[in-house]
């Protein structure tokens, strides 16, 4: 049986050690939100760093991760501590035996005063749409 998996890891600047440690509460009372899904949303892992001075928050997965519901934590946590500018990351989607459709990825930025897509791209699909006369833009 192949095991379908998503790998990420990113950093996010959440500018000061005590906004660091508040978000660690906003993480869980997300994860708590996550668990009771049906199905349980698979969340991502969570650390401070502290080798940045305690204000980067380290999220990852070691077996798969959710994305969305990382991209979820970083808008609120962006709207909780007024954070600015662009944050963006990429993920790789990889599956445990060799699959023609088990490899892929994409990555994700967004406006974190706002909380808007500037920008994705997702590459299901993209090489059997280019082989099949598709454009390699869409």
């Amino acid at each position: 049986m192949a095991n379908y998996l998503t790998h990420f890891s990113c950093l996010l600047n959440v500018g000061t050690p005590e906004n660091a440690a508040r978000a660690l509460d906003l993480y869980n009372k997300l994860s708590e939100e996550g668990a009771s899904e049906e199905p349980p949303s698979e969340g991502f892992r969570l650390s401070i760093e502290p080798q940045y001075g305690g204000t980067e928050l380290w999220m990852r997965h070691d077996e798969t991760g959710d994305p969305a519901r990382m991209i979820q934590f970083v808008t609120i946590c962006a709207a909780e501590f007024r954070l600015t500018g662009r944050w963006g990351f990429q993920y790789a989607n990889i599956c445990s035996r060799p699959r023609l459709d088990g490899f892929g990825g994409g990555a994700h930025v967004i406006d974190l005063a706002t909380g808007e897509t500037v920008a994705w791209i997702y590459t299901d699909g993209w090489l059997a749409n280019v082989l099949g006369g598709g454009n390699a833009d869409a």
